[in-house]
């Protein structure tokens, strides 16, 4: 009997709980996912569908996330990682000019940004400028970080970029 009254006082407790994370005003944004982290998480699940091979339902999370990121770039704008995220899912729906552009605007603002300079590199890469994504390469030679390892496989062949 203690066993089943504890159960419900914790499942009580949890609902209780659940309820009041929603109720604070509409002006409270610390409550709210943040358009950028919706457009993150929906890029995670775009690159998860691309592996399985599903790359209509990938486009689609790529379409959305990058609207989510445009209204981000206007409520924030010049934010590297939005840029970075910009630029890469304006690349995954083949747009590589206007990508391009996305990441060389998140250069501007952090120079030594590991994500923006990976993807960057593979642009390149796909737009047949080996020697800039060689560059991109050398910027982060010494960061010692997954980021290099991956543009290094792809600029050596050895790992096939997939746009």
């Amino acid at each position: 009997m203690k066993k089943l009254i504890y159960t419900l006082l914790i499942i009580i407790a949890l609902t209780s709980n659940s309820f009041s994370a929603g109720t604070s005003s509409d002006n409270d944004s610390s409550s709210k996912v943040s358009d950028f982290t919706k457009a993150k998480n929906l890029v995670k699940a775009a690159k998860k569908y691309e592996k399985k091979g599903k790359i209509e339902k990938a486009q689609k999370r790529y379409a959305k996330a990058q609207k989510l990121l445009l209204k981000s770039n206007k409520k924030k704008p010049l934010q590297a990682d939005t840029l970075n995220y910009l630029g890469f899912t304006t690349r995954k729906l083949g747009d590589y000019e206007k990508g391009e552009e996305f990441y060389l605007q998140g250069l501007q603002i952090e120079p030594n940004h590991n994500g923006i300079n990976e993807y960057l590199g593979e642009l390149y890469m796909v737009t047949n400028r080996m020697d800039l994504a060689k560059e991109r390469l050398e910027v982060l030679k010494s960061c010692g970080c997954k980021e290099y390892k991956q543009l290094k496989e792809i600029i050596e062949g050895t790992k096939k970029s997939k746009y």
